[in-house]
Order: C-alpha cells, then sequence, then structure tokens
C-alpha cells in the first residue's frame, strides 16, 4: 500500500484530503457557494458575463405554480424538468415529446400528468435538493447533442467537465452514458469518461467501472479517441470566464454541445471530483504546480486560455513567462 501511495504522490494525483484542504478551503469562500449550488442563480450570472446557457422557460416555486407549467410549454414539445438545488443529475425528467396530456421521457416511458405533478411535488419538497430543503424547480430548453457524439453515447446527453483553477483550464474531460448509467453522464452510475487533451481538443482512451481502460464504448462499439470537440477554444474560454463569475479558484464547468447552439454552461461545481484524473491518465498537482506561477499575475479569460493550452502542447515541463 506505502509503495502505491508514494507512486501515486510521485505521479502528482491530488487525493480527496488535499483537494479539501489545499484547494477548495483555501481558493473557494463559502459565501459564494450559493451562486454554484442554485442553478437558477447560476444561469442569471452566465448570462451577465457573457456565458451560453439553456434557455429558461419559467421557475416553479410552490406546488400552487404547478398550475402554470402548461403556459410556460404552450408551444414546446421537448423540455427539461430541473430542481434547482439538485446534484448528480437526480429529480432530473427530460421530455422530448408529448401529446394528449401524456409526456414521454427520454428513457422512453410515458407520464400523464397526476405521474409528472407527483414527481414535481417532491422536487419541490426538496427530495432531490442540497440538504433536502425545499426547493424550486426550471423548465428549460431541451439540449440537442452535437452529432459528434452520437456513435460515443447511449441515449442520453453527454457532457465535458472542465477543471478550473484560479481561471486557467487545467484538465479536461466528456462524460459518456451508457445503458449502465442509464442514459446519464454520471460516473458514479456507470458512464464512461475520457480526458481531452487540453491543448488540441482532441479525446483520449476512456475510463469505465472498476477504471478500466476503454477505447470503444461498450454499448455502440465505437471507438472514443481521437475524436477533435468542436468549438473547443470556445468552450475553455466559457470555463475560464467562470472564474470571474463565481469568485471561486477551484472549480468545476460542466458544458454540453447543442447541434444548432453550440457550447452551453449546464451548470458549475465548487467541490468537483477527482475521477476527472483517472481519465486524463495524470495527476492535478503536477498541472496545477505548472500554473502557479503563471496565476500569480492578472491575466483576461483570453489570456488565460491560450497560456493554459500552450503549457499543454509543452506537455507541462514548462511555462512562458506571462
Amino acid at each position: 500500500m506505502w509503495r502505491r501511495w508514494r507512486a501515486l504522490n510521485e505521479a502528482g494525483v491530488m487525493g480527496i484530503n488535499r483537494r479539501n484542504a489545499d484547494f477548495i478551503m483555501r481558493l473557494n469562500p463559502r459565501r459564494n457557494y450559493p451562486i454554484v449550488d442554485n442553478k437558477l442563480l447560476t444561469k442569471a450570472l452566465a448570462i451577465e458575463h457573457g456565458v451560453p446557457v439553456p434557455a429558461l422557460y419559467g421557475a416553479i416555486a410552490t406546488p400552487r405554480e404547478l398550475r402554470l407549467l402548461p403556459g410556460m410549454i404552450a408551444d414546446k414539445q421537448d423540455f427539461v424538468l430541473k430542481p434547482a438545488h439538485g446534484s448528480q443529475g437526480d429529480g432530473i425528467i427530460v421530455i422530448v415529446d408529448r401529446r394528449k396530456g401524456r409526456y414521454r421521457t427520454s428513457g422512453g416511458r410515458l407520464l400523464d400528468w397526476d405521474e409528472l405533478e407527483h414527481h414535481l411535488t417532491n422536487a419541490l419538497s426538496g427530495q432531490f435538493s442540497l440538504g433536502g430543503l425545499p426547493d424550486k424547480v426550471m423548465v428549460e430548453y431541451r439540449v440537442l447533442f452535437d452529432p459528434i457524439f452520437d456513435e460515443v453515447s447511449f441515449q442520453g446527453v453527454p457532457d465535458l467537465r472542465i477543471i478550473v483553477y484560479r481561471g486557467f483550464p487545467v484538465m479536461c474531460m466528456v462524460r459518456l452514458p451508457t445503458r449502465q448509467s442509464d442514459g446519464k453522464a454520471n460516473l458514479h452510475q456507470g458512464a464512461v469518461g475520457a480526458g481531452i487533451n487540453v491543448a488540441t481538443g482532441v479525446t483520449l482512451p476512456a475510463v469505465g467501472v472498476g477504471n478500466v481502460v476503454l477505447d470503444e464504448h461498450p454499448d455502440t462499439g465505437a471507438v472514443i479517441s481521437g475524436r477533435t470537440i468542436p468549438h473547443w477554444r470556445q468552450i475553455l474560454l466559457m470555463a475560464a470566464r467562470c472564474y470571474e463569475l463565481t469568485g471561486l479558484g477551484y472549480l468545476g464547468a460542466d458544458i454540453v454541445l447543442d447541434a444548432e447552439r453550440g457550447p452551453l454552461l449546464l451548470e458549475l461545481n465548487a467541490r468537483p471530483g477527482l475521477n476527472v484524473q483517472i481519465a486524463n491518465q495524470d495527476g492535478l498537482r503536477r498541472r496545477i504546480a505548472m500554473l502557479d506561477p503563471l496565476a500569480e499575475r492578472s491575466h483576461s479569460p483570453e489570456e488565460r486560455v491560450a497560456l493554459a493550452r500552450d503549457l499543454a502542447r509543452r506537455g507541462y515541463t514548462a511555462h512562458r513567462a506571462a
């Protein structure tokens, strides 16, 4: 065990304790947590900072307001219902079609109004929210994911996780839904994660359940590595801008690629997980150590993206003077 710990430490792998003590506690003021824990607030601030997000059709705050939902979606065949304080995708319902008073979910299930109302009432009561406190439900545009992911995704919408350190995009991965994850881009539920080269936006081999390295999607059989993510500079710039948006020095930005609207910010996380290291087969601490000298000086989001990509091209072995 000691030998394994030593090898991981030498590789610059960050553990949970170090993440919490050296990064989250030091760089993320707790007063700023509501910005990322409340998706309604995140969305409003993202728009102010020029970061595109899925359109909001409306929000429901109380069971009495459920009667307003038909008006919000009167001209919409598809939409998403999402708890404002939810986490890990819990409580989200994706409606892909509706007719004759019934709603078809992305998983193919048909819900009548009573079933939908029951779910939303539970969401408002806090069943899916952080801390179990009463919540609001957001009614949003349904993302139509970019066809680049058609072959390497099962049913759901893949998303990109960008780790941002003091405004620099330092490590990235794409999370791909599988049959085991029930179409959700959630690694803990069985989705697979593939690292992404920060400099080029090209995907690496993926890691599945049990940290097994995969070059093919377990359901579709399509090769995962070697795919170039479109709009890559724009995606990194969106993530970099989230530093000013939140005031958090260590965060995770979750971005989706819409076929018509391009990159959209889904949500932010003040306590991002560490699986991104497994997906990239690399350690966060090593990369952060290389970025630290650059982070001591003030840079615009555009400059931070350019510096981060340059460092990635050099293999995180050197940095140029800012």
